[in-house]
């Protein structure tokens, strides 16, 4: 939402930050002792799909040869990883995620000596979890994955049905299945559209649990039900309403903050204001969607997206109805509702 300006001074747009662009490269591996090859890929090529996650390349393997594909930097920095976990374990030592994590913290260098450049044959981007594997289903879906595989704090804007959160639940179902995070953290802002939550029946979890079921239906599409309900159970997977937040340190987490337009301003501060070390913040939310009480009151959404937009570490993904993947009857709908007329 644009600050309102005064008479005597006139609204002037913001022009567009221009988008750097990104080189595509790939690269082939070859490693001599074969027998190293089980611990460097990992049980189910976990350690694999660790870097992949963290970096935002595609790894394939056949036989003792790797193939990396990907942004230059990306795949020079995964090319380097990869040479340094393999040099470990020649050395007799061994490899779990945190090694794996910290040997990815100090490439930020990455040796680009026989990259090699390329965008024919541009790899996929995709999300592996334990029941599925997620490739984007839309130009600016493809952009949203890439953010979530760099940004520390990412902002994805759009009306219903365009993937929002479940792209970003299954980025954090991975990151959380290799080890790249400790915790899971998903929110939501206890707004209700006509009811109050006094007036619904049960303890605290009941009252606030039918507000958060959108998050547990897309765990339960990533992840097998009985190990969403062991993580809970564990405290690896948290759902919370966004007041729960409040006087902590998020660290070693993926979170989640849906439905963040029916935050407001000090609401927003105080979970942007929650982020620890090695951790990944995802707030979504369609900014025409606000039920705030008290009509006049702005959305934090809007707020922190116009403070933050071009901070370094924070991107931003703004959806469209073009982008509805659900049914097409809902585009039609989104557009009915957002129209001229609207």
């Amino acid at each position: 939402m644009a600050r309102k300006s005064s008479a005597a001074e006139p609204a002037v747009s913001k022009p567009p930050v221009p988008q750097r662009e990104i080189r595509r490269a790939q690269v082939d591996m070859n490693f001599e002792n074969q027998s190293l090859l089980v611990p460097l890929f990992g049980q189910f090529d976990a350690n694999l799909v660790q870097i992949e996650n963290r970096l935002g390349v595609f790894i394939s393997a056949r036989g003792d040869t790797l193939h990396i594909e990907g942004p230059e930097d990306s795949v020079a920095r995964a090319r380097d990883v990869l040479q340094a976990l393999y040099d470990r374990l020649s050395q007799g030592q061994d490899l779990d995620a945190g090694a794996i994590e910290s040997v990815i913290a100090m490439s930020n260098e990455p040796t680009l000596d026989g990259i090699v450049n390329g965008e024919k044959d541009v790899p996929p981007i995709m999300i592996r979890t334990r029941r599925k594997t997620i490739v984007p289903r839309s130009h600016m879906q493809a952009s949203y994955m890439q953010q979530l595989a760099h940004d520390d704090v990412i902002f994805a804007l759009g009306p219903a049905g365009t993937g929002k959160t479940y792209v970003a639940v299954a980025q954090a179902v991975s990151q959380l299945i290799t080890g790249s995070v400790q915790r899971l953290i998903l929110s939501r802002p206890a707004v209700e559209a006509g009811e109050r939550l006094g007036f619904l029946p049960g303890d605290m979890k009941d009252k606030v649990d039918p507000y958060l079921r959108p998050l547990y239906d897309a765990l339960y599409d990533c992840m097998p039900p009985e190990q969403v309900e062991r993580r809970i159970e564990s405290g690896e997977i948290e759902i919370a309403p966004i007041a729960f937040m409040r006087g902590r340190t998020l660290s070693d987490a993926f979170v989640i903050l849906d439905e963040a337009q029916n935050t407001t301003r000090e609401q927003m501060k105080m979970f942007l204001t929650r982020f620890g070390q090695n951790s990944r913040m995802v707030v979504c939310g369609d900014p025409k969607q606000v039920d705030i009480p008290g009509g006049d009151r702005m959305s934090g959404l809007a707020d922190a997206v116009a403070r933050l937009e071009d901070v370094e570490g924070i991107g931003v993904t703004r959806f469209t109805r073009a982008d509805v993947v659900r049914h097409p009857i809902v585009g039609r709908i989104v557009e009915a509702y957002e129209g001229p007329d609207a």
